[in-house]
């Protein structure tokens, strides 16, 4: 029920299909088409990463992202709002609570491996830049200019668990985290198997080289096809609520056969993808369902992600400093200058993990190592290293304060 008593539209499961969940729930067995916990594979095989009795692969994947020091950094990423200070507007730590509660929920109801969804739930956005999407665009210009290479925070999220930390995660997870675009919706999502890290570094390598090629990246489980349709899900109806706290739009969402308020879109794509896709080989929804929840993304696309207020402070101001810091930060790593944040926050940081590497990471590509500094930062980190690189710049961003 809403604030003015107005009911909400929930939709619920057909009777047929709850008949089918609680006959099969006596059974306590994975979906035949669920990934099992033997299936997981390394790269390397190491006797501490060995699964066991009470910690299995998947747990121990879920346990490597918890720990990875990149993991604290989503408490202070704006997701949508970057230019707000307003601590009821979401951050990308509760996006990725969200994303892995509603993936849960599926999966548990399809009878997946939950332990599969939550690693790739919460891994999938741990590359991502400050200042949200936008810096995403940013750091891709910069870094395509200088390397020829693409950034995409899906392939970043891959680099972070799998070269910046070399965590040894399983392709299982790392493919769900590579194919998680939330910005595809599709009206089925069928696996395609991915054993061979070969072809899998293959394909990440293609995706640097023409960005459109992440659009054909396809999950090798159920488990990431579930993950990545609830990443949409999750963001929808929130983002609507982030707008009208924020104030950007005072009018009404257009209802559609989903909904318009969260928990109505929330409840209803969930049901609908449960009734389609129960007992299958892939996540599919039907036709009514699926032209909604891409009409209700076109219009948050006009209304909210394309607001010109918003973009234009974003055009205006995080992007100079962004390309600001870039070149700063490429000019202090390869004129070894050792006093520099670059090497006494970001990679001494990273070496304290102590992991053994074929190649130390301050050799690495300095454009690479420059990118994964900036992707790393919060959106404070962000700014108060440019105020300390650049004292006297008169670049500052204009925030709106929960009063303005």
């Amino acid at each position: 029920m809403t604030e003015s008593g107005e009911l909400l539209y929930y939709e619920s499961l057909s009777p047929e299909t709850e008949e089918r969940m609680r006959r099969d729930e006596r059974s306590r067995t994975l979906s035949p088409y669920a990934a099992p916990d033997s299936a997981a594979i390394r790269r390397r095989d190491l006797p501490t990463d060995r699964p066991n009795v009470w910690r299995t692969p998947f747990i121990r994947d879920v346990d490597k992202i918890l720990h990875c020091p990149f993991y604290n950094r989503y408490a202070d990423k704006t997701q949508v709002f970057s230019l707000y200070l307003n601590d009821d507007l979401t951050r990308r730590s509760l996006h990725v609570q969200l994303v892995s509660r509603i993936a849960r929920t599926i999966g548990r109801a399809l009878r997946l491996n939950l332990d599969l969804i939550e690693a790739i739930a919460l891994g999938h956005d741990i590359g991502h830049t400050p200042f949200g999407h936008a810096g995403e665009e940013y750091l891709d210009r910069c870094l395509f200019e200088k390397a020829g290479l693409h950034f995409a925070h899906n392939l970043q999220s891959v680099r972070v668990l799998d070269a910046v930390f070399p965590y040894n995660v399983t392709i299982q997870t790392l493919s769900g985290i590579a194919c998680h675009d939330g910005e595809l919706e599709l009206s089925e999502y069928r696996p395609r198997p991915m054993t061979d890290f070969d072809a899998f570094d293959a394909e990440i390598a293609a995706c640097e080289k023409d960005k459109s090629a992440i659009r054909r990246l396809i999950p090798s489980t159920l488990e990431g096809c579930v993950m990545r349709i609830s990443d949409i899900i999750a963001y929808l109806g929130k983002d609507r609520q982030d707008a009208e706290r924020a104030r950007l739009f005072d009018g009404e969402f257009p209802d559609g056969s989903i909904g318009s308020r969260n928990a109505e879109i929330i409840n209803n794509l969930i049901v609908n993808i449960i009734d389609n896709s129960y007992g299958k080989d892939c996540i599919s929804m039907d036709e009514t369902h699926f032209k909604a929840l891409s009409d209700a993304k076109r219009i948050n696309y006009d209304v909210i992600y394309k607001n010109r207020q918003v973009r234009d402070e974003m055009e205006n101001c995080v992007r100079p400093m962004m390309e600001e810091l870039y070149d700063r930060l490429l000019s202090d790593l390869t004129g070894k200058h050792y006093a520099s944040p670059i090497y006494t926050h970001h990679i001494r940081y990273v070496n304290e993990a102590h992991y053994r590497r074929p190649v130390p990471y301050e050799e690495g590509e300095p454009n690479r190592i420059v990118a994964d500094y900036i992707a790393s930062m919060t959106d404070d980190y962000f700014v108060d290293l440019y105020a300390y690189l650049f004292p006297d710049s008169k670049r500052r961003i204009n925030y709106k304060g929960y009063f303005d």
